[in-house]
């Protein structure tokens, strides 16, 4: 048997990549009920919201307002694709920022029409300021393992791109499988190579379940050494360039496997369930996983 972590950390990443591709447009005051009751559930870490560009991502307008009203409690991150959107967010009072950028070149032209190293090099000044002011700084890394348009990215090309971002100063690495193409043997080397080469940098392994395999993917995870994991109450998300991609793997199925598994991580599962509720009628499509059908099932 695998040594397991006792305890894990899950970021709740619903109120952002989950609700960022829904079609339907969600009232700011239902999404900050979201938030509190996942806040309500447990949840200390969470990306609540991202300063995108509304034309671009409309679902994210009221990001200003969101940082704004939500109640103070844990580690709030929001995502700042570039230099004007982290001005925004700290001009907002966000204290905690995630930039991200592709390994894959393709995936980051059509995300954000830079290529890989472009995007590096604009962010370099934004992490050293935000550092500079006291700020928590989480570097979201996507494309991984596999790119829509690509194909397989190599592991020695994840782990350059990391070690850049670990040069900048950041705190964290979110590691992920964008377009869910990642299984568990890649995922325990990759994040085995990670936890030994960074190990004073907060590894986060961000899996998403097209293919049915997060939360295989997240065993192998934990085997490897990994404690934090990005979730999405109710498997919300998925990625406008990433094709094919659905959700994030789900908050509650994740704590269903840590459970059983008889790992911490101070979080209600029936609780998360019915914060799914409390955004669920506003959504464009059916919440299907199986710890959120159990729990409507037995209410």
């Amino acid at each position: 048997m695998f040594s397991l972590p006792k305890n894990v950390t899950l970021i709740e990443v619903g109120p952002r990549d989950g609700l960022q591709n829904e079609n339907n447009s969600i009232p700011t005051d239902q999404k900050l009920a979201f938030i509190h009751a996942l806040q309500n559930a447990g949840i200390k870490e969470m990306e609540i919201t991202s300063f995108v560009s509304p034309k671009w991502v409309p679902q994210m307008a009221d990001a200003s307002e969101i940082v704004h009203r939500v109640k103070k409690l844990g580690r709030q991150l929001v995502l700042t694709p570039n230099a004007r959107g982290a001005e925004n967010a700290l001009e907002a009072g966000a204290e905690s920022i995630a930039v991200f950028v592709g390994v894959s070149d393709t995936f980051n032209r059509h995300n954000i029409n830079r290529s890989t190293a472009e995007s590096m090099e604009l962010l370099q000044p934004i992490i050293t300021q935000a550092k500079e002011d006291g700020h928590f700084v989480r570097a979201c890394i996507s494309t991984a393992f596999h790119c829509p348009y690509e194909g397989f990215i190599p592991p020695a090309q994840t782990m350059a791109l990391c070690q850049q971002f670990v040069r900048m100063g950041v705190d964290e690495l979110s590691v992920a499988d964008t377009d869910g193409m990642a299984n568990p043997s890649a995922s325990y080397s990759l994040f085995l190579a990670l936890k030994e080469q960074f190990p004073d940098i907060l590894i986060t392994a961000h899996f998403h379940d097209t293919r049915k395999l997060g939360l295989a993917n997240i065993y192998a995870s934990l085997q490897a050494g990994v404690d934090r994991f990005d979730t999405s109450a109710g498997g919300l998300g998925g990625c406008p360039f990433a094709p094919g991609a659905t959700g994030n793997v789900a908050t509650e199925d994740v704590l269903y496997l840590l459970d059983s598994l008889e790992i911490e991580t101070g979080i209600d599962r029936e609780k998360i369930c019915a914060a799914v509720d409390t955004v669920a009628p506003y959504l464009s499509r059916p919440i299907e996983t199986a710890m959120y059908n159990l729990y409507k099932r037995n209410h």
